[in-house]
């Protein structure tokens, strides 16, 4: 396993990638908390991630989950709807495929590029 740092929007997670042939890789995913103090680091949670990932396209706060894992989806089938500035923003299946893994709560705080699921 590799260990790699990637930033995305300002943000820094810690990623682990197993060789070609391997199927699974880890990540590091930061949560957002209500008000972090500026010198306040930011509260990380392991995540094993399986499949392609999902990921919010905007902050906000997960409204709705409308799938179960091992649901069938197709692509463009929402999986999550967030609320940002009291609208709803559906993301969707990028392809057709099972969800994999759910890895929020609903009423969670979410920033962009925060890992929502995974499609296998």
């Amino acid at each position: 396993m590799e260990t790699y740092s990637v930033t995305v929007n300002g943000i820094t997670y810690e990623v682990q990638v197993e060789k070609k042939g391997s199927t699974s890789a880890s990540a590091s995913v930061p949560r957002a908390s209500a008000a972090p103090a500026p010198q306040e680091a930011k509260k990380t949670t392991s995540v094993s991630v399986e499949g392609e990932r999902i990921t919010a396209g905007a902050a906000g706060k997960v409204w709705k989950i409308v799938v179960v894992e091992g649901q069938t989806v197709k692509s463009g089938d929402t999986i999550v709807i967030l609320e940002a500035m009291k609208m709803e923003i559906p993301v969707v299946a990028p392809r057709n495929g099972v969800i994999g893994q759910i890895v929020i709560s609903e009423g969670s705080p979410v920033e962009a590029g925060d890992l929502l699921a995974t499609i296998n």
